[in-house]
């Protein structure tokens, strides 16, 4: 076996041993403080930074949750509520972990939204937007499961809605959702399961990310120009620079979030929620968390049950075809004069498809649930291959530094 005889010298002994036995130390420097950065990348270049902390964040405040929380039906309500009650701090950590999953995908929007109008989803980078998409599924099935473990009125019907989805499918659907609940009906059997799903999911989460960042170190980071790194120049060290502007970044959103635990630590959950589950009473109105909004809206937007399952998974699957349905060579939009404004509509009928998703299925809603789930696939399937056909795009600059100087 070759010995590594190449090993970094550090001032401190206790260093030079572990880095002669693991040279952890000089792998961190490489990928995290010498990392190359393009100088352009702006604050929407802070955000994957940021959803790892609050990833993090997330994991360990559900271990303190799971060691107070009791997955039984007639316990899961008592013990959610003793948690806010009698549990030191317990009040705390609950508003930490529940609004930290309404910030962790509001952050994660903006990650969506940053890759997809600077086409960080293009070559050579495709690997790492299936490693994100799939990250985001996995999100959505967690924060689903999680939503149904505080077995309120509205955790209790939501599960019942979601799993009811799956005998939509024929032959095989009924076998399928009974296979899910472990029984026959949302009870014991299925809380179980889902409470050990969400404790488990985002330690699978964790490693896709481990992944997904390992596939950015390859290529590196794209930029708001969508042009590749090509001399030094174009590029500034991960430290001191980008760390400065993360820490920025990351002090404005502490504030934010920390407001919203203080002061308004409801602001983003369901009332009916504090109603212990009961199988014998309907909510008036079954609404999923919000960030699954957009897809509910899409799920009910056609009568057919089948018709709405199929659309609403669909909805979630073209996302993984998007590096290869998108023809255009260019990736950022702000060379893109026509595409530009198509993805700028493309965004406010997603957060429009939120909005109705969160109202009654019913007249003007139902109308702009229709409307926006047309115009969701029709900017996939027919606007992304065919508007490169005949747009005529701004001019590329030859590098980074063209645009933004050579410092």
């Amino acid at each position: 076996m070759k010995k590594n005889t190449e090993v970094k010298k550090y001032k401190n002994s206790f260093l030079n041993w572990i880095e002669y036995r693991l040279p952890i130390i000089s792998y961190l420097e490489r990928e995290y403080g010498d990392y190359p950065m393009p100088k352009n990348a702006n604050y929407f270049w802070s955000f994957g930074a940021m959803l790892t902390i609050i990833l993090v964040v997330m994991i360990f405040s559900g271990i303190f949750l799971a060691m107070y929380y009791t997955p039984h039906v007639d316990m899961a309500f008592e013990s959610t509520e003793r948690i806010m009650r009698d549990v030191s701090f317990g009040w705390l950590i609950r508003y930490i972990h529940s609004n930290g999953a309404s910030f962790f995908f509001i952050v994660v929007y903006l990650h969506m939204v940053r890759s997809i109008y600077y086409g960080s989803f293009k070559y050579p980078r495709e690997l790492n937007w299936l490693f994100g998409v799939t990250i985001y599924l996995l999100m959505m099935v967690t924060a689903f499961l999680g939503y149904t473990l505080p077995w309120g009125q509205m955790s209790y019907w939501a599960a019942t809605v979601i799993t009811n989805l799956f005998s939509a499918i024929p032959l095989v659907g009924e076998s399928i959702k009974i296979w899910l609940l472990g029984d026959y009906t949302v009870g014991n059997a299925t809380l179980n399961r889902f409470f050990a799903l969400h404790y488990v999911l985002p330690f699978v989460i964790l490693g896709i990310v481990a992944l997904h960042v390992a596939a950015v170190h390859v290529h590196g980071s794209n930029n708001p120009s969508g042009v590749e790194v090509k001399t030094p120049k174009d590029t500034v060290k991960f430290f001191p620079y980008m760390l400065i502007k993360d820490t920025l970044a990351f002090s404005v959103f502490g504030i934010i979030i920390s407001a919203v635990i203080f002061f308004g630590p409801n602001l983003m959950a369901e009332v009916d929620n504090y109603i212990p589950a009961d199988p014998m009473v309907t909510p008036a109105h079954i609404v999923p968390n919000w960030y699954l909004a957009p897809f509910y809206a899409i799920l009910r937007a056609v009568p057919d049950k089948l018709g709405g399952v199929v659309l609403m998974f669909g909805s979630i699957l073209v996302l993984f075809f998007l590096p290869w349905l998108d023809k255009s060579k260019i990736k950022s939009c702000s060379y893109r004069p026509v595409y530009k404004w198509m993805t700028i509509l493309f965004f406010a009928d997603f957060f429009i498809l939120g909005y109705v998703g969160l109202k009654p299925a019913v007249g003007t809603y139902l109308l702009m649930a229709r409307v926006g789930v047309i115009y969701y696939f029709l900017y996939f399937l027919v606007l992304a291959p065919l508007v490169p056909k005949f747009e005529k795009t701004s001019q590329l600059p030859d590098s980074i530094s063209d645009v933004y100087g050579a410092k």
